[in-house]
């Protein structure tokens, strides 16, 4: 089967949930079908807006607040966190495939960032969690005349955590302020969840429908779940053609073969046939949809690079910069960051895409997207510093100062 590249980019997006046609309940309930449909949310620790997992559900749902996440980890247990390419929020419901890795963990642990007193101080760390309950890094001392180092310089009581974390034995019940607070594994997982190890040939199935129904298509050799591919999933692509499940396709564009669900396929005629608003989005950089920077040039014509590590000097977009998508088209990005005592989102950069023009008829939609951001992050006002090009920085600071907004929010120009 061909798809032309539009048909291939509005595949993709209905997966990720960007287009506008996901129906989901409203509320707590809906987020957790969201976080079920992506199949993992990443999570990072950047804070110059509301931090990256909870930007990414709000991007799918408006009515969504960082308190329901918290909900849906600590009290109901419809998530968890654990390691995916990345550490990430995953469906409670998926819990069995990340058996293997854990498996793989436990009986390795030379393989892990595991020193000599961490091995050691992990009788301790079980026993103490056993007898008292949940806790976090912060309630084990560091060994006396132990200075803080890098990230990767941990305590050994903070290594052994996370050792019995990665292998399994513990799962993160909650954060507080932002830290994991680890408890035993059969105290957090609810009832009835099945923990029973899926066999390669299931893993692999899972991890092909997983990646297609997250993607809308992929190349074969680019399926995989965490950083190791596993052969078997050359099979399960192969078995699941042979039963109809999987589709090959070529992509207008792209060199490589490529393949889809049939049920996906199937259902684009309707969707593609329907006509609506064009939904703009301000898109956090670890979004499911701007993470993989490959693909992302590739299917949409978009350079994203994340460069808050990178000296200022260099930065070309700046410190945390956020993609614009509006419709099926990247328009450009925005180096954004929340005031929170001032309550005001600044856009110190807002940067355009080459060739675009069409900014009468997407200013309005930016704005309202911008407004609403705003309030997301607890601001209440919007100062766009700079714009390039200059132009349009004077339509779209009238636009948000307009007292009757089209957005929720109630945010408006500083």
């Amino acid at each position: 089967m061909k798809l032309s590249l539009a048909t291939a980019r509005k595949l993709t997006l209905h997966a990720q949930g960007l287009d506008g046609a996901w129906t989901l309940p409203k509320g707590k309930e809906g987020t957790a079908q969201a976080i079920e449909r992506l199949g993992y949310v990443q999570i990072d620790t950047i804070a110059v807006v509301e931090r990256a997992h909870h930007h990414t559900i709000w991007s799918r749902r408006h009515d969504y607040t960082p308190d329901v996440l918290h909900q849906l980890q600590a009290r109901d247990r419809r998530v968890f966190e654990y390691w995916t390419h990345a550490a990430a929020y995953l469906p409670m419901s998926d819990y069995r495939y990340s058996l293997p890795r854990m498996r793989a963990v436990a009986a390795d642990p030379a393989a892990w960032h595991y020193t000599r007193e961490a091995r050691e101080m992990t009788p301790h760390v079980l026993d103490r969690i056993r007898a008292e309950g949940p806790l976090g890094s912060a309630d084990f001392k560091a060994p006396e005349g132990k200075k803080r180092g890098s990230w990767w310089d941990w305590k050994p009581a903070k290594e052994a955590l996370e050792w019995l974390f990665h292998a399994g034995q513990l799962m993160i019940t909650e954060r507080r302020s932002f830290q994991r607070i680890y408890d035993l594994t059969e105290r957090v997982l609810p009832p009835g969840v099945d923990t029973t190890p899926p066999q390669p040939d299931e893993m692999a199935r899972f991890v092909v429908r997983r990646v297609l129904g997250r993607q809308g298509f992929a190349a074969p050799d680019s399926i995989r779940w965490g950083w190791r591919r596993s052969d078997a999933v050359d099979t399960a692509i192969t078995e699941l053609i042979d039963t109809g499940e999987v589709v090959r396709v070529a992509v207008e564009g792209l060199e490589r073969d490529h393949v889809a669900l049939a049920s996906a396929l199937e259902a684009m005629p309707r969707r593609t046939g329907r006509r609506g608003k064009r939904p703009l989005h301000i898109l956090s950089p670890f979004d499911s949809l701007v993470m993989n920077r490959g693909r992302l040039r590739a299917l949409f014509g978009f350079d994203c690079k994340l460069e808050c590590y990178m000296p200022e000097p260099k930065r070309r977009w700046g410190y945390f910069c956020l993609p614009i998508l509006w419709g099926d088209e990247f328009i450009g990005r925005l180096d954004a960051k929340a005031e929170r005592k001032p309550k005001t989102l600044t856009v110190r950069k807002l940067m355009f895409e080459a060739g675009f023009k069409d900014f009468d008829a997407m200013l309005s939609p930016l704005a309202a997207e911008l407004r609403a951001f705003a309030a997301f992050n607890g601001c209440e006002r919007v100062a766009v510093h700079t714009s390039c090009p200059a132009a349009p920085r004077a339509a779209l600071v009238r636009e948000l100062r307009d007292p009757h907004p089209t957005s929720a929010s109630s945010a408006t120009s500083a």
